[in-house]
């Protein structure tokens, strides 16, 4: 990873089309870092937290260039490391939808939007599918859901059949209290290089890895 991460830094210089693009990658990388260091020294353990402190500026670097580069086309705060859209009103799950769609396109690797409620607090989040079998979906963060966007977790977390408006939603940090828009949620960085994840001129299939 340390190789890896003094090639990143190398190639720097040549990265970048002008000076706003380097400007807005400096801006990105420190606050990422401003966010990232104080949640891993809260969260994480003793054995793990050296690991991913020595692991951190790859990912940093990598979300960094993804975003500056145009993987999320979305207007960019860099000052703030946030993407910004105006908000619309909070999305309503439709069973049948859902499962006439995962029950034949839910695949291994597709980014898919999911409701989180707590308390009369609603926020749209990202999640990656890593497991399909007999009719039953697992994302990464959030568990099993059924092909209907039900979680195995309960009522208060939901999947949706992809959309733009709710990726956007998801990556602007919108949520709601009590069904009436509040401010902005800051994005982990997790969520931030998922973002680059998402295939946006079809949110419905998966982001094709160039070659």
């Amino acid at each position: 990873m340390g190789e890896q991460y003094i090639a990143m830094s190398n190639e720097q210089s040549s990265l970048w089309h002008d000076e706003r693009e380097r400007l807005q990658f400096a801006e990105l990388v420190n606050v990422f870092y401003a966010r990232e260091i104080p949640a891993l020294t809260e969260n994480a353990t003793a054995e793990q937290l050296p690991r991913a402190l020595l692991s951190l500026p790859y990912y940093v670097e990598r979300a960094a260039r993804d975003i500056v580069q145009g993987s999320v086309p979305l207007q960019l705060d860099s000052q703030n490391g946030t993407w910004l859209s105006p908000q619309k009103a909070q999305p309503k799950w439709q069973m049948d939808v859902c499962n006439h769609y995962f029950s034949r396109y839910g695949t291994v690797g597709l980014v898919v939007p999911v409701m989180l409620s707590h308390k009369g607090l609603t926020r749209i989040v990202i999640d990656t599918i890593d497991q399909v079998r007999d009719n039953m979906i697992h994302c990464n963060q959030h568990g099993w859901f059924d092909c209907s966007g039900q979680s195995q977790k309960g009522v208060s977390t939901i999947m949706f059949k992809p959309a733009k408006a709710l990726m956007v939603a998801a990556c602007c940090g919108h949520q709601w209290q009590y069904s009436k828009a509040i401010g902005p949620r800051v994005l982990s960085l997790r969520e931030m290089l998922l973002a680059s994840m998402i295939n946006w001129k079809n949110v419905r299939i998966i982001k094709k890895r160039p070659r």
